[in-house]
C-alpha cells in the first residue's frame, strides 16, 4: 500500500523504562506501516538528559515552539531512590514535563477515555470531566533549602528600578525546611483564555478554583485575572449557553464528586496534576486518559499522562510477559498526528488518526484488553485479559480492515 505523506515532521519525544518499549511496539505495528512517518527525534531517556546535562530536553521545548505540534512518551523524575537505580547520574535532573512546559507555556486538557463496560467509581458521573491544568510555576518552578540551625528567613524582591520589598517568612528555633513559588501574569492571563476558549470550542461548561481564602495574594491574583478575562468570553458563553463560576477548590471537590460530569474543572499547576489522576483513575484508570498541552500560540504538545509503569518494565527485562495498558500513548500518537493533518491540511492523515482511535475503541468494546482494564468491567460485558503486544496486534488487525 501506499503510506500516507508528511509534509512538516513532529517532534518525537522518547522516553523511559516500559512506555519506551510500548513507544517502539506501536510504531512499529500501528503507525510506520500506513505512515510515511516524519519525525525530529529527541531522546528524553533519563540516561540521555544525564548525558546532555538536561540540554535535549530543552532542544526538545524549543524544537516543538518551532513546529508546532510533538508527542512525548513518558519519562522518569528522578528522586533519591532513583538516583541509587541510576548509578550513572550526575544529578537529580528535575521533571523534563516541568522543563517542557516552563518553555513552551499553556494549559494541559486531561480527559478520561470512556468505554461502556467500565463504569466510573463514582457512579453518578455520566460524562467525562477535563482537567485544565496550569502548566507553568508553583512547585514545579519553586526553590527549596533545607536548614539546621536557629534563625529568619525572608523573601526579598529587587527591581529594576531599585525598588525592593522584603516580607519576613518564618523565624525558627532549629531545623527547618523552605520553599520559595512563584508564577507570571502573563502565563496566568494565558490559562485564563485558553480555558476559556477550550470550553467555547468544546461548549462545556467552566469551573475555576484556588484557595484566594489563605493564599489571598498568590491564588487572588488567578482570581482577579479569570474575571478580568471572562469579560472578553461572556458573550460567547451566553450564546452557547455555557457557564462559568468560581469557587474555592476544597468547595469544588465536594462539587465534582455529587455533579453528573460533563465540563471542563480548571486548575492551578500542582491542584492539577493530583485532580487529574483522581479523575482518571475514578473513571477506569490513569492509562486511560488523554493529554495535551496547549499554548496561547497554538502550540500543541501530547502526551501519556502516567508513569514509566516500572514494575512491568523489570518484568520485561526478566522476559517474562506484560499486560502493561498502552491506550495513553496511543491516544497521544493519534492526537498529534491528526493535529499536524489539521495544521498541514492533509486530511488524509487526519482519516487514518481518526481510524486508530476507533480501531482502539473497537478492540476495547470487543472486550480484548489489558489486565488492568479486564478486572474492571461491569456485569454482563465479557473481557480478554491479552500481553501488551497482543493488545497492539489487536488494534493492528483493525486498524487494516478499516483502511483495507
Amino acid at each position: 500500500m501506499i503510506k500516507i505523506q508528511m509534509k512538516t515532521p513532529l517532534v518525537e519525544m522518547d522516553g523511559d523504562e516500559m512506555t519506551r518499549i510500548l513507544w517502539k511496539m506501536i510504531k512499529d505495528e500501528l503507525i510506520l506501516p500506513f505512515v510515511d512517518l516524519k519525525t525530529e527525534y529527541y531522546d528524553l531517556g533519563l540516561l540521555n538528559r544525564n548525558a546532555t546535562k538536561d540540554r535535549v530536553t530543552v532542544e526538545s521545548a524549543e524544537a516543538t515552539k518551532r513546529l508546532g505540534v510533538a508527542v512525548k512518551c513518558a519519562t522518569i523524575t528522578p528522586n533519591k531512590q532513583r538516583m541509587e537505580e541510576y548509578p550513572e547520574l550526575t544529578e537529580m535532573w528535575k521533571s523534563p514535563n516541568g522543563t517542557i512546559r516552563s518553555i513552551v507555556g499553556g494549559t494541559i486538557f486531561r480527559t478520561p477515555v470512556v468505554i461502556d463496560s467500565i463504569k466510573p467509581v463514582v457512579k453518578n458521573w455520566e460524562k467525562p470531566i477535563t482537567i485544565a491544568r496550569h502548566g507553568y510555576g508553583d512547585v514545579y518552578r519553586a526553590v527549596d533549602m533545607y536548614t539546621t540551625e536557629p534563625g529568619v528567613a525572608t523573601l526579598t524582591f529587587k527591581g529594576e528600578s531599585g525598588e525592593e520589598k522584603t516580607l519576613e517568612v518564618q523565624k525558627v528555633k532549629g531545623p527547618a525546611v523552605w520553599q520559595a513559588a512563584h508564577n507570571l501574569e502573563s502565563s496566568i492571563r494565558g490559562f485564563a483564555k485558553s480555558c476559556f476558549q477550550y470550553a467555547i470550542d468544546t461548549k462545556q461548561d467552566l469551573w475555576f478554583s484556588t484557595k484566594d481564602t489563605i493564599a489571598k495574594v498568590y491564588d487572588g491574583e488567578f482570581k482577579k485575572v479569570f474575571e478580568e478575562e471572562f469579560v472578553n468570553y461572556k458573550a460567547k458563553f451566553d450564546e452557547l449557553g455555557i457557564t462559568y463560576f468560581y469557587t474555592l477548590i476544597d468547595d469544588a471537590v465536594a462539587r465534582v464528586i455529587r455533579s453528573k460530569g460533563g465540563y471542563i474543572w480548571a486548575c492551578k499547576n500542582y491542584d492539577g496534576d493530583v485532580m487529574s489522576d483522581m479523575v482518571s483513575t475514578a473513571f477506569g484508570s490513569l492509562a486511560m486518559m488523554t493529554s495535551v498541552l496547549v499554548s496561547p500560540e497554538g502550540v500543541y504538545e501530547f502526551e501519556a499522562a502516567h508513569g514509566t509503569v516500572t514494575k512491568h518494565y523489570y518484568k520485561h527485562l526478566k522476559g517474562e510477559e506484560t499486560s502493561t495498558n498502552s491506550v495513553a500513548t496511543i491516544f497521544a500518537w493519534v492526537g498529534a498526528l491528526r493535529k499536524r493533518g489539521e495544521l498541514d491540511n492533509l486530511p488524509e492523515l487526519v482519516e487514518y488518526a481518526n481510524k486508530l482511535e476507533q480501531a482502539t475503541f473497537d478492540t476495547l468494546n470487543d472486550g480484548i484488553m489489558t489486565k488492568d482494564l479486564a478486572g474492571m468491567v461491569e456485569e454482563g460485558y465479557t473481557a480478554t485479559a491479552v500481553s501488551s503486544e497482543g493488545f497492539i496486534k489487536a488494534i493492528r488487525e483493525r486498524l487494516e480492515k478499516k483502511i483495507g
